[in-house]
């Protein structure tokens, strides 16, 4: 099986890629980098337009930009209240999102959305606004709308109740997230698990949140004191006055709670904080500082374009280093964030196991490159081309001319500062770009968060000599994890794969399998998978995978030969790769590992929390649980796409057929999970010599 496995990671390797967008410009990057950049051309004139304002009574202000260009309006509400913490009701904010826009008190939610949709528009509610677009000559339709789900909300228990389970079902999936925990483990120890940015909704916080919270939450903090309506399309400036005053002049004054908090901290001496994810099959790293900066800081501009020479795209240091010279990720970036509070700076990238300790050696030895070197002229010069050419594209969005008027007008920038924007940028020199790193990128203050499998990870961090401290999933302090317990006397790679033969039936039950006949279903990225596959004890099998009830992809293997259909067209295989299939194209591989001088047991590794026993056969690693035998997993190490990468599979729900205990849930781990329930076995029927023709 696991060689099915495998290769469906092979196929879905580009859905997965295309699920974290840091990867979907890598072909583009490549091609940028192969020819030469373009002579820049005059430098463009932006005119961001000027919007004219008035404020409500109630104190919500209104800034409408005219543009005429498109017969279109798009509408943003913002409520610039300041960030707040929830405590151990983690969650409100979150689930008042979920619910609000779902109807009103004046339109039930399905005749709402009806409404939204034979307008053709798009309307958007959550804790802290809502936003609207559509054709123009809807545009009163469409404000209606918006400030009816804005002010008028109802808020159900049934409603409450269904967000509720859909939040809880996405936190349990989260746990299993290496990504996830990640994100939420780097905001937790650069911020504090009190601080706005560092705190998380868990299971425990979001059960402790009640319908009432959510309406206090709506009473408390969707008011208009701190609220701005940005009007931007093609609209007259009197009749978005006259719509607006009549839709949210009756919005009732107040404004929310102004909590300020204590700024965070940086580490006093740079160190690494470390989460094991025995699951991991890559380490997830994060070197991140805490920054302040603000847009009307006179490093503003040299620190973006630093950021954007560092790591702002497929030309960046970090992702040449990385990614073009050593092979070790699909992408590295950088980031640096700016406004009103305090925000932070971070480089990340996520790597197989086994460089991780390479990897945060070099993002250092690149952020210091930057600290200490003077940029190059061309490097900066292209940084600015880069910069300014995605600067005068965003300029075309209608959200862009609402964010820039927003901004403009909360964070005390000069009315001229979008326009002269450009001018800024192209003042900026290297010297600057080296003040800016050296303000804002941080080497010896830099707090390191990996998440990865302790096992592979740990003695390549240790060699680093950086401090490591450890953690748990939530943020926690906790002890150094154990990586490979030692195995007990007596126990051999061989009593481990016999322990698994008696565990699922015995030897003589295991030898009378000839045929085995499995069908699963699953998702990847919401289409729907089918999974057949049929195995004969004479080294033959049957593979066919559908997607939405379409072939994607048949294989065949036998003793002598095989071959494989993808989307139509006919391939051989040939070589090591059908050695490879052949060895596993049976019903149980285990009855020839037994006999195998090529398996060895390495030691017990945690797997899914439990302790299991590592055997491992060329650069394929078999796990078994140390309690009852099964095989719950299998790691491969493969090249895809010319990067390595380890695929890993686990295995559960094991269930009795004819005396047989089969798993029944498969996960697979190639970034996302591909999760396979198996919904039909067949032992010895349903697989005939036709099958392998």
């Amino acid at each position: 099986m696991k060689k099915v496995i495998y290769l469906l990671a092979g196929m879905f390797i580009t859905i997965t890629m295309q699920a974290q967008d840091k990867t979907k410009s890598l072909t583009v990057n490549r091609q940028e980098q192969e020819r030469p950049m373009p002579k820049p051309g005059p430098t463009p004139k932006v005119n961001v337009g000027k919007p004219q304002t008035f404020t409500l009574k109630n104190g919500l202000k209104v800034l409408v930009v005219e543009n005429n260009k498109l017969p279109r309006v798009s509408y943003t509400l913002t409520l610039d209240n300041a960030p707040y913490a929830e405590g151990n009701k983690k969650g409100v904010a979150d689930m008042l999102s979920a619910m609000i826009g779902n109807g009103t008190k004046k339109m039930a939610k399905d005749a709402y959305n009806e409404e939204i949709d034979f307008l053709g528009a798009d309307i958007n509610f959550w804790a802290e606004g809502a936003s609207a677009n559509g054709l123009s000559k809807y545009s009163g339709k469409i404000l209606e709308l918006m400030a009816d789900g804005a002010l008028n909300p109802v808020f159900t228990k049934e409603e409450f109740e269904k967000e509720k389970a859909k939040m809880l079902e996405g936190l349990k999936a989260d746990e299993k997230s290496v990504p996830s925990i990640a994100q939420r483990v780097t905001n937790v120890l650069t911020y504090g698990k009190s601080h706005p940015n560092g705190e998380f909704v868990s299971e425990q916080t979001l059960n402790n949140v009640t319908l009432e919270d959510i309406q206090d939450n709506y009473s408390t903090y969707f008011v208009p004191g701190n609220a701005y309506l940005v009007v931007v399309g093609d609209v007259k400036f009197n009749d978005v006055k006259k719509q607006v005053e009549k839709l949210f002049g009756s919005w009732k004054p107040a404004k929310a709670p102004n909590v300020s908090y204590t700024d965070p901290k940086d580490v006093q001496y740079s160190q690494i904080n470390f989460v094991d994810m025995p699951n991991a099959v890559q380490s997830e790293i994060s070197v991140v500082n805490v920054v302040n900066l603000k847009r009307t800081d006179k490093d503003y501009f040299a620190a973006l374009l630093a950021n954007q020479i560092l790591g702002g795209g497929g030309e960046g240091r970090l992702f040449l280093n990385l990614r073009e010279a050593h092979g070790w990720t699909y992408g590295a970036y950088s980031s640096i964030g700016a406004g009103k509070y305090v925000t932070s700076f971070r480089s990340s990238t996520q790597v197989r196991n086994t460089v991780t300790d390479s990897a945060v050696v070099e993002i250092f030895n690149e952020i210091k490159k930057m600290r200490n070197d003077l940029v190059t002229e061309e490097d900066l010069k292209n940084a600015k081309a880069k910069y300014i050419g995605n600067f005068v594209m965003q300029m075309e969005k209608p959200s862009t001319i609402a964010t820039y008027a927003l901004q403009t007008e909360t964070q005390g920038l000069p009315a001229d500062f979008y326009e002269n924007y450009i001018k800024n940028i192209n003042a900026v020199t290297v010297e600057d770009v080296r003040n800016a790193a050296k303000r804002f990128f941080l080497a010896d203050n830099a707090r390191v968060v990996v998440v990865g499998k302790a096992a592979d990870v740990l003695p390549g961090l240790e060699k680093t000599k950086i401090p490591i401290f450890y953690f748990d999933k939530f943020g926690n302090p906790t002890e150094k994890p154990v990586a490979n317990k030692a195995v007990p006397a007596g126990v051999t790679a061989k009593s481990v794969l016999d322990n698994y033969i008696k565990a699922i039936g015995g030897e003589k039950a295991v030898k009378g399998v000839k045929t085995l006949y499995t069908k699963s279903t699953g998702t990847v990225q919401g289409t729907p998978l089918e999974l057949t596959v049929k195995a004969s004890s004479d080294k033959k099998q049957f593979v066919e995978m559908k997607a939405m009830g379409m072939s994607m992809m048949k294989q065949v293997v036998t003793d002598k030969s095989g071959y494989r259909v993808q989307q139509g067209q006919k391939s051989d295989i040939t070589g090591e790769e059908l050695k490879g299939l052949q060895e596993s194209a049976v019903p149980f591989e285990e009855l020839s590992l037994i006999n195998s001088k090529d398996v060895t047991l390495t030691g017990i590794e945690s797997i899914n929390g439990s302790d299991a026993y590592a055997l491992k056969k060329g650069n394929t690693t078999y796990y078994y649980d140390v309690k009852t035998g099964y095989r719950v997993g299998e790691a491969k190490e493969e090249e895809q796409m010319g990067q390595k990468m380890t695929q890993t599979t686990f295995y559960s729900d094991y269930k009795d057929v004819k005396g047989i205990k089969v798993p029944h849930k498969m996960t697979m781990n190639v970034g996302i999970d591909i999760e396979l329930t198996v919904s039909e076995v067949k032992i010895n029927e349903g697989v005939t010599p036709a099958d392998f023709q």
